[in-house]
């Protein structure tokens, strides 16, 4: 029997977090340790000579191999680890055990604060991808200026991991673990705690910038890295929606090493060394990433001509605890200049959740989730978090990812360096 929302168990984010059980500590360090094997992954220190938690780890983020070097990154020392409820979604009980911190993505949720600060008096690491998603081209996605006041609160040393590769053996559209080599991963200590005291929040924040900038289409074309896979581009079109020749949106498809366009016919073939090549004419972008950012430029343009609107039906699920994804049905989404709408049906009672632009400067998404085998984007509140999975074909979740970050930096101000936008008075 279905129960009220009000009766939904949610996720406890005020218990205190658990320091990692000290069984499981030398395990998850074999087991990370020997999948990095699998991946001729290389790690290189800078800076750690001494080096004692407390501390700050910063990861680029890229896929869920990504722990694994993670697990490598810290030891011998114990962390707890900031993870979104879904992440606990089947792991619930051992990743409580493993020191796991549960966050709803994309909240302002300043208990996580007195998560971190008790983190901080165990004398552990506190780890954290300020991505807060995975990388949807294999390049750096935003990094707030929050991270920065962070660690100015906390004034304790930061160190980054830098990791090369990842998206090429597991690429988001794709998901699927291609066992390839991976570059070498730098750990560094970037700022030590005095230089944090000396530090201001946007020198901070460039410094993690720049540390944990990536391409890895670049590193992979550089080192010649050969992925000769027959199906290496399958699910490429999923971030690289609209077709540059015909400029249609969401007709490209995507099979064996090639991505089309349903509409204008032409195509381009993903080449071993991850370079697009068009079979016929001109190739627009050789290079995917700048494929995805010229989608980017043409979201950017629709926002600033007011012009940017999505309507699209939903089917949403509801996850108010990490144990069990609840169905609510179809409702509808807007997605527009003012932020983000839902509204929908449960039993006889109607609901709507609202999210404005100013509380998200970026969205996570997901491709094909396991739950519907569907794409869906992901809206959370402090108490729940929503799956919702447009039906429109004239939706893309990509594309959506993109507009609320657009529209952030339109009407609220630029993530990358704190500043206002240009179009609103201060």
């Amino acid at each position: 029997m279905s129960k009220h929302p009000q009766e939904w168990k949610r996720f406890d984010m005020h218990a205190p977090p658990r320091r990692q059980n000290l069984v499981l500590w030398p395990v998850t360090w074999l087991v990370a340790r020997a999948y990095c094997w699998l991946h001729r992954e290389k790690f290189k220190k800078e800076r750690m000579e001494g080096l004692k938690p407390p501390y700050l780890l910063l990861l680029n983020h890229n896929c869920f191999y990504d722990y694994a070097s993670m697990t490598v990154a810290h030891m011998p020392h114990r962390p707890n680890y900031i993870i979104s409820v879904d992440g606990f979604h089947g792991f619930t009980t051992i990743l409580k055990l493993l020191g796991g911190i549960g966050k709803r993505k994309f909240t302002n949720d300043i208990y996580l604060i007195r998560q971190m600060m008790r983190v901080k008096q165990h004398g552990d690491v506190i780890v954290l991808f300020p991505e807060a998603r995975y990388s949807l081209i294999g390049t750096r996605a935003l990094i707030p200026e929050a991270v920065g006041k962070l660690v100015k609160l906390l004034k304790i040393p930061v160190v980054t991991v830098h990791m090369q590769g990842h998206h090429q053996t597991m690429p988001f559209w794709s998901q699927k673990d291609r066992f390839l080599p991976v570059g070498e991963t730098l750990i560094r200590q970037l700022f030590t705690a005095e230089e944090v005291k000396a530090l201001s929040v946007s020198e901070i924040n460039q410094g993690i910038r720049e540390a944990l900038e990536y391409d890895d289409f670049a590193w992979q074309q550089k080192n010649k890295v050969k992925i000769d896979l027959p199906t290496r581009a399958e699910g490429i079109h999923q971030v690289l929606y609209q077709c540059p020749h015909c400029l249609t949106e969401y007709s490209t498809r995507s099979k064996g090493a090639l991505i089309y366009c349903e509409h204008c016919k032409k195509e381009w073939e993903l080449t071993e060394y991850g370079e697009l090549r068009a079979l016929e004419g001109e190739t627009e972008f050789s290079h995917p990433p700048h494929w995805y950012e010229w989608q980017r430029d043409n979201v950017r343009r629709e926002v600033e001509e007011g012009t940017y609107l999505l309507e699209t039906p939903v089917l949403i699920d509801a996850l108010p605890d990490s144990r069990k994804f609840i169905p609510l049905g179809e409702g509808k989404l807007i997605h527009s200049k003012d932020g983000f709408h839902m509204s929908w049906s449960y039993l006889g009672e109607d609901y709507t959740l609202e999210k404005k632009v100013s509380e998200m400067y970026s969205c996570h998404i997901e491709i094909d989730f396991h739950v519907r085998k569907m794409s869906c984007i992901d809206l959370s509140t402090l108490e729940d978090t929503y799956f919702v999975y447009p039906l429109s074909e004239a939706s893309n979740v990509t594309k959506i990812a993109l507009a609320t970050e657009e529209l952030y930096k339109y009407y609220v101000g630029n993530v990358e360096t704190g500043e206002k936008s240009p179009h609103i008075s201060t």
